[in-house]
């Protein structure tokens, strides 16, 4: 539907119908009132038909030119001052300095190997836009090659949109919100998956680690990993009914994120540096907590046990462990599922970075 003339072109928010500006090129808008997400219907017959925008290429020195073989994209964002009505996720920039101490100091992650995108900072090329987080993502897999170990982690909002091109079985795709995501809409699904998992190369491995509502298949891999009725990890086969390839070109993904029933009640508290959130939280103690070499098991049970808990005591390790003193669960995660673009045993393969 165009609400508003043919240029710049407009839809009607799914939800509460509001007036929405499509940024040409994208799939999808964010509401800033409602916060929902309205596809944009490129069938529709009043609304022209919009040209896919070419990807933002990072200006030369926004990002370091250090190609290290342990490579690091951390995301936070709060929202402040974005969200009509529905206050900051103050936890989000905690996760992103904890996440860069345990790469850092537990798995050698070399300062310039790791990029932080975060809404509190000064260099424009550091907050966490649209454009920032594609040029970031396209910056950790390029030129990756055999034993290249790379992380990805966001920490901040998702959503979820009806699909249109029959690749999910629940017909859903997510989605992550940027900082600008009410301006040009979030990042579907498909185009995480096409950015940061198709490139990935033999010996190449990527882990991703989301903290954020509707993440559980946030990187659109085939594979996905849960708790069965009997308490045991099993592995169900997500590959789209469409046939599309989601997987990689030989390398291998890993998806850390995290499961809600929709009916758990989001936690925000609003002091600064009081807060990290439960997903990022169970994931960095159960690190901590378990030995070197533990598989992925062992690692998804420790953090469900760490969720179930209600996230015990904090007490991380880095500058930002002690002051932090509550588990903030604005993602609504109930308990930690795992994805990958290949089957294997969890039980036995070791968790490396």
């Amino acid at each position: 539907m165009n609400c508003g003339g043919r240029t710049p072109a407009t839809v009607r928010c799914k939800y509460c119908s509001a007036c929405l500006t499509v940024t040409t090129g994208e799939r999808a808008v964010q509401c800033s009132q409602c916060c929902g997400v309205t596809r944009v219907v490129r069938r529709s017959v009043r609304l022209p038909l919009l040209p896919a925008l070419p990807r933002p290429m990072a200006p030369a020195g926004s990002f370091p030119c250090s190609r290290s073989k342990k490579r690091a994209v951390l995301i936070g964002i709060t929202y402040a001052d974005t969200r009509r009505g529905c206050g900051e996720l103050r936890g989000s920039v905690n996760d992103v300095k904890c996440m860069r101490h345990l790469l850092s100091q537990r798995f050698g992650f070399p300062s310039e190997g790791i990029i932080m995108l975060t809404d509190d900072q000064k260099d424009p090329f550091r907050l966490p836009t649209k454009d920032n987080i594609r040029m970031a993502m396209q910056w950790l897999v390029q030129g990756c090659s055999y034993g290249d170990s790379l992380v990805f982690h966001f920490s901040g909002l998702g959503a979820q949109v009806p699909d249109e091109d029959c690749d999910e079985a629940d017909g859903y795709d997510e989605a992550i919100c940027p900082m600008d995501s009410f301006q040009k809409g979030p990042i579907l699904d498909d185009e995480i998956n096409e950015a940061i998992v198709r490139p990935l190369v033999p010996g190449a491995k990527l882990h991703a680690v989301v903290d954020a509502c509707h993440s559980a298949t946030v990187l659109d891999l085939p594979f996905f990993c849960r708790t069965s009725r009997t308490g045991n990890w099993q592995w169900e086969d997500h590959r789209p009914p469409s046939g599309a390839c989601k997987g990689t070109s030989g390398g291998q993904a890993v998806l850390f994120s995290g499961y809600s029933d929709g009916k758990s009640k989001f936690s925000v508290t609003p002091q600064a540096y009081a807060t990290v959130g439960a997903m990022t939280h169970s994931f960095i103690k159960a690190v901590e907590c378990e030995p070197c070499g533990v598989t992925y098991g062992r690692l998804l049970t420790s953090m469900k046990a760490i969720m179930t808990n209600g996230g015990g005591s904090c007490n991380l390790q880095g500058p930002i462990g002690a002051p932090v003193s509550k588990v903030a669960n604005f993602s609504g995660v109930q308990e930690p599922n795992l994805s990958s673009s290949e089957m294997f045993d969890i039980y036995r393969k070791p968790f490396v970075l």
